[in-house]
């Protein structure tokens, strides 16, 4: 004879309970460390797009360094690349990181001059 013996979990609750929790906490720390930091970075992004000026010194997400010469109602920017040269661009292509590591280094040069 052939006796098959199948492991079961407990009947309890205690085993469903501890599952419970800890997919809930592993879906907390997917929260905190992932979606919590990526959302805050766009909502920084957005409000750099959004306060975009005349005069102010961007580069675009495909790395093209100018400057904003004028701000459209349409959702885009007119970006002078070099005297005389402009370029109409959408606001959601200046990159938010890029443009704060190049500011940052014209303001360091300045600052040892």
């Amino acid at each position: 004879m052939n006796h098959l013996v199948f492991l079961q979990a407990p009947a309890g609750g205690a085993g469903s309970t501890y599952s419970l929790l800890l997919l809930g906490g592993m879906i907390l720390v997917f929260w905190l460390f992932m979606i919590r930091p990526q959302a805050k970075k766009a909502k920084q992004a957005k409000q750099f797009q959004d306060n975009m000026q005349k005069g102010d010194r961007i580069v675009t997400i495909a790395g093209i360094h100018g400057k904003v010469n004028k701000v459209n109602e349409d959702g885009t920017i007119e970006m002078e690349v070099s005297p005389g040269s402009y370029m109409k661009i959408e606001r959601s292509a200046v990159s938010l990181e890029w443009t704060q590591n190049v500011n940052k280094a014209a303001a360091n040069i300045a600052d040892k001059k």
